[in-house]
């Protein structure tokens, strides 16, 4: 892809944290790193065991944050009316009043008829409806619990604390919980990866989330389900924003793209995939848990397999070190190795002041504000709907289970066709396209009469088609955007972005509880709202990567910028891109 930057861009759904290193002591450019490693060739036994490790390790992040679509679904519920309630099967019967919901009469949820009257009329022998009209007798909460439906839960952490009716608001708090403990993570992540290695960072919070999910299985309170479910979160940002910066700085340049684009893409879905197939079979949420935790386990050889970045031990100034993998690595792809890979003049500390660039630089000027507005706002819109639809399965017509390995097989061919549209199309029509019509697409689910559930179960997956596709494509947009002295920290801005709409994704899903229709509004909305907005960012396709803030192209889009000469960044804006 001609002017697509390779090492600094995710397209895991908002979650990349900080990947920006502080200056290192020891710097290497990247046409300097490329050329001295070049004699192992492209796509070796070493790359490809590298990529193949390091993408199976992203496929537990498939499940782990999507499992709450299992774990904390409602079963269909009503009052308890205790067994030793002196009452006769006909008053049992007609002990919880009736209610409308979404076109259909169901027993009310969080009401029943007062059960001392109940019991007052039985003792009487009053037949219900015929000396009783019972519609007229008060009602009372749930005072003896709820019952649920277990048809087709053994049990949820809904029905195990009651997280219904007053305390309803605890089960999409839950999830918002998890997102803001992968916001704290993406704070940390690379921070830790900068000061502790790459693989240490992999390994120990691949280790953090494995350990707490299954400490989770023991959890005895809400309260301390969600204080491990933070936690938890924090280990999945932090493990993939490993995995990720890893494999870009050991893979080649050609190989790079297709892994930061397509490879963890791809085996993220296959985690998401795989969690339906094993939720159907175990129908029991702490059961689902351990099962979920236990391939973690299986990762801990992959230790004596991936190797630490060998670009992360020059910056920290450990050759002998980097020289020794990169040994190795010629050794497993049947590669003879120079005598001297690194030169030690090559490995001087770089002369010059260099200007240290912040997340200020981002609104510094009015042009490079109005881009970064823009892309927040579109950021954290494609992850409301992300979230919202991937979550909102449950809610669906028909089975959960089948939903749910709908929406995560649909990605497939979202990303897929991102790829191939990024290859060859401008930049703003391919973000546009995709981002209208998921919002279109959404719109038109409150069309529908309820009577053609499948037809608004097929709209909301070509939605979730369209919102996939247009986050694949935004990632890479972003890093085209901005220049190389603030690429990574923009990228890391749009990520926090990003999850100030993923925690408040499960809320969408909560307002469908006052209507079906209103999720599916402000989604369609905002998602078509953010594609038009998207109209308004310069265009990269075919330009060169911006060097410095100068660079950039204006916005609004269709005002141009000549375009300038590609060079090497000179005077104060001179930042090496460690990646």
């Amino acid at each position: 892809m001609r002017g697509t930057p390779t090492p600094n861009y995710s397209p895991y759904k908002g979650q990349l944290g900080r990947t920006n290193n502080p200056l290192p002591t020891f710097i290497m450019t990247e046409p300097d790193y490329e050329d001295k490693t070049a004699f192992l060739g492209e796509w070796g036994p070493f790359q490809q065991m590298v990529f193949f490790l390091l993408c199976l390790s992203i496929i537990p992040n498939g499940f782990t944050g999507m499992s709450i679509v299992f774990i904390g679904d409602t079963p269909s519920h009503h009052c308890l009316i205790p067994a030793n309630a002196n009452i006769t099967g006909e008053w049992r019967n007609h002990s919880i009043p009736l209610e409308e919901e979404s076109g259909t009469v169901v027993l009310s949820k969080c009401a029943r008829y007062k059960l001392d009257v109940i019991k007052s009329f039985s003792e009487r022998g009053y037949v219900p409806g015929i000396d009783v009209n019972v519609s007229e007798i008060q009602h009372e909460t749930c005072l003896d619990g709820w019952e649920y439906d277990r048809g087709t839960y053994i049990s949820t952490i809904v029905s195990e604390w009651d997280l219904v009716c007053a305390d309803k608001w605890k089960n999409p708090l839950t999830s918002s919980v998890f997102f803001c403990g992968v916001l704290t993570g993406s704070f940390l992540s690379g921070q830790l990866s900068d000061r502790f290695g790459r693989k240490n960072v992999l390994f120990a919070t691949m280790g953090v989330q494995t350990v707490f999910t299954f400490i989770q299985v023991f959890s005895p309170s809400w309260v301390v389900f969600c204080a491990l479910f933070f936690v938890v979160g924090m280990g999945q940002i932090s493990n993939y924003v490993a995995a990720f910066v890893l494999g870009t700085e050991i893979l080649s340049p050609s190989k790079r793209i297709i892994y930061s684009t397509l490879g963890v893409c791809m085996f993220y879905t296959i985690g998401y995939t795989l969690l339906p197939a094993v939720a159907f079979f175990i129908r029991d949420w702490r059961m689902l848990m351990l099962a979920l935790t236990l391939p973690g386990f299986f990762y801990v050889p992959f230790w004596w397999f991936i190797p630490e970045s060998p670009r992360w031990l020059l910056s920290q100034g450990r050759v002998e070190e980097a020289e020794a993998i990169l040994r190795d690595a010629a050794r497993r792809n049947r590669v003879t190795a120079p005598e001297i890979i690194f030169q030690p003049l090559q490995l001087e500390p770089k002369a010059g002041k260099l200007v240290a660039h912040n997340i200020c630089d981002l609104v510094r000027s009015s042009n490079i504000r109005w881009v970064s507005i823009t892309l927040w706002l579109v950021w954290t819109i494609l992850s409301i709907g992300y979230f919202a639809l991937s979550l909102n399965t449950s809610n669906l017509a028909g089975s959960s289970y089948l939903n749910c390995f709908l929406s995560a097989a649909i990605e497939v061919p979202a990303y897929t066709m991102a790829w191939l549209m990024f290859r060859c199309c401008p930049r703003r029509l391919c973000l546009f396209s995709t981002l209208f019509l998921g919002g279109v697409v959404l719109l038109c689910i409150n069309l529908i009469p309820p009577n053609l559930s499948s037809v608004s179960t097929a709209l909301e997956m070509l939605g979730k088609f369209g919102v996939t596709a247009a986050f694949s494509i935004v990632y890479a947009y972003t890093a085209e955007l901005y220049p190389t002295v603030v690429r990574n920290t923009a990228i890391g801005a749009c990520s926090m972005a990003s999850r100030v709409g993923s925690i408040s994704a499960p809320y969408f899903i909560y307002l469908g509880g006052c209507s079906k229709s209103l999720p599916y509004i402000l989604m369609g909305s905002l998602t078509a709202l953010s594609g038009l907005l998207s109209l308004l960012l310069p265009e990269s396709h075919r330009m060169p990567l911006p060097d410095a803030i100068t660079h950039m192209q204006t916005f609004p889009g269709w005002k141009k910028r000549p375009v300038y000469k590609l060079s090497q960044t000179t005077g104060e804006e001179d930042v090496s891109d460690t990646l």
